[in-house]
């Protein structure tokens, strides 16, 4: 995206962390992405819309979110009328916590934490009440190895709260997500690669010696999702790349991106990302900044 806003966090290079917080009327800074790991705690927010990567989300009064680097973000005013909203950004550098601390047993729910943030991640209430109090002391304390310490201590209590959901697809965000089956490794090398044109089941099943309806079984007991959501989340996933980064028709990106119809590309965009085509890319136009 040309037009977006690369912000260069104020993190020196010895810091751990980052920390500011704003009362504010409205949301207007614009749509952007930086290099840092970026933890951001909204209230009285309802009605407000959140944006990251592909996914487009409608707030209620609280929001917390864990964004991944060089992730495109923005909450925007939308329909929230609160002339009170009080927001907490915490930026963190990319290498806190390095692989090799990250590689330890007790730190595994942060590290899997960490890897879905590429995508971005949004809290339920259960967790955001579980750190609420301690992200708001966060902010009157010095930058010292305690106030680290707790930090950490949030990062963990997120991490196995298991509250919380991933928000761009993959496919957007162009990250690559670990696959343990070299069988099903095989069948998204391939979806990936012809998603543009018709896949039919049955040429999947024979890629990797299985009936249809052992493939159907066998992909969503690994994966967590049928194969034709999985063809869809692919497609989805390009569409709104065209849809933000090109000028071509919704009916173009439609059938470039291996729809048959345009209906049928309404119907499913919508069903995956709640909002329509249309919307979706009107949503970005708003938060475009010239530079």
């Amino acid at each position: 995206m040309g037009n977006l806003i690369i912000e260069i966090p104020p993190i020196g290079a010895r810091d751990c962390y980052y920390i500011q917080e704003r009362y504010k009327p409205c949301f207007n800074y614009p749509l952007h992405k930086h290099n840092v790991i970026e933890l951001n705690f909204v209230e009285h927010c309802k009605g407000a819309r959140r944006i990251v990567g592909d996914n487009v989300e409608l707030l209620g009064d609280y929001d917390l979110a864990l964004v991944g680097c060089n992730l495109e973000h923005v909450w925007e005013q939308h329909e929230c009328k609160s002339a009170t909203i009080h927001e907490i950004t915490i930026m963190m550098p990319a290498d806190l916590l390095p692989e090799s601390v990250l590689a330890r047993n007790f730190m595994q729910p942060i590290r899997e934490m960490f890897e879905k943030a590429q995508v971005g991640i949004s809290f339920g209430m259960e967790a955001i009440m579980t750190v609420y109090s301690r992200i708001n002391q966060l902010v009157k304390s010095d930058e010292s190895f305690y106030s680290a310490q707790s930090l950490l201590a949030i990062l963990h209590d997120l991490a196995v709260s298991g509250d919380y959901h991933t928000l761009s697809s993959s496919h957007y965000s162009h990250i690559e997500t670990p696959v343990t089956s070299r069988r099903i490794q095989k069948l998204k090398d391939y979806i990936d690669a012809h998603y543009q044109e018709e896949i039919r089941i049955e040429f999947l099943s024979d890629m990797i010696g299985m009936t249809p309806n052992a493939l159907s079984r066998f992909f969503k007991q690994r994966t967590n999702r049928s194969v034709s959501n999985y063809i869809n989340e692919v497609r989805i996933g390009h569409a709104a790349n065209l849809l933000v980064d090109s000028t071509m028709t919704i009916a173009e990106i439609a059938y470039r991106c291996g729809f048959n119809t345009i209906s049928n590309f309404n119907r499913i965009f919508k069903n995956v990302k709640e909002i329509t085509p249309k919307e979706f890319r009107d949503s970005y136009k708003k938060n475009v900044f010239l530079v």
